[in-house]
């Protein structure tokens, strides 16, 4: 049968197709960035170009919005912004989103658009759900199962500083509400570091480990110079309270947790 004159053959839209990219994406364009008039493979690319630029004033960062053009890495064709290559016919990216300028070659991530956040996300549609309050997309796990904090992705990850929002990381929230990088948390983890940067509330349900600490308390006796109180301030449920002093800690009398910090002065006298 004769192919309509409009009609793109499939193998050549597939021309090249995971054969081009950067470390960030394969895809077969680059993007002239309006707000320097350069080409790059991708944002990432010209973020990280950018922000390395020894005079503070030049450092900027792409609006995805805002691109206009491509460059065609098949044949070298500049155009606007579309899909398929007005001069050669392949695929620019097997994922494209109009909305973002964005191209992407490998739709194993399972990229879709979300018109809430206004930015496209991995990971399948029907795995997450746009948290109004929280102003992102969650897991549907977390549904109905996490404290909301407003905007709470429209932050810096308190670890490592990137942007969460936009960011291709993997993020996890925290008991407390806030967000960090997934990573980010497990390497915390790896440092035995069990409370929240932002907020200092335990991250972890610490039970076991405050019984340890009564049992080392009780087992370890401080010298008479040293048995006086000091007043405390709970990071966990933000009570005020007075405790012994010791060197292993000081357990809050309202929720039990050894998470405090020694506040004001203490009754002991020199």
């Amino acid at each position: 049968m004769e192919e309509h004159a409009n009609t793109i053959p499939e193998s050549k839209i597939d021309f090249g197709k995971m054969q081009y990219g950067c470390e960030h994406y394969r895809r077969r364009c680059k993007l002239r960035t309006p707000c320097c008039n350069q080409i790059f493979p991708c944002r990432h690319c010209h973020n990280e170009a950018t922000s390395a630029l020894s005079n503070p004033k030049d450092r900027h960062e792409l609006v995805r919005h805002e691109v206009k053009q491509v460059i065609c890495s098949v044949c070298d064709t500049e155009q606007q912004v579309a899909h398929v290559c007005s001069k050669c016919g392949v695929n620019l990216g097997e994922y494209f989103c109009e909305i973002c300028k964005f191209y992407d070659d490998d739709t194993g991530k399972r990229q879709f658009h979300c018109d809430e956040c206004g930015i496209c996300r991995v990971g399948g549609r029907e795995n997450f759900f746009h948290c109004q309050k929280c102003g992102s997309c969650y897991s549907v796990d977390l549904r109905d199962n996490h404290l909301c904090v407003e905007n709470s992705m429209k932050h810096h990850c308190p670890v490592c500083y990137e942007y969460l929002f936009d960011s291709v990381k993997g993020t996890t929230i925290m008991k407390c509400g806030h967000t960090m990088h997934m990573e980010c948390y497990m390497e915390m983890m790896n440092q035995n570091q069990y409370r929240c940067p932002i907020c200092s509330k335990s991250v972890l349900n610490m039970s076991r480990t405050w019984e340890r600490l009564d049992e080392e308390i009780e087992a370890t006796s401080m010298p008479e110079e040293y048995r006086y109180e000091v007043p405390i301030l709970c990071n966990d449920c933000n009570n005020t309270t007075r405790a012994f002093f010791h060197i292993f800690g000081h357990k809050c009398s309202h929720c039990n947790s050894y998470n405090t910090r020694t506040i004001g002065t203490t009754n002991y006298q020199q």
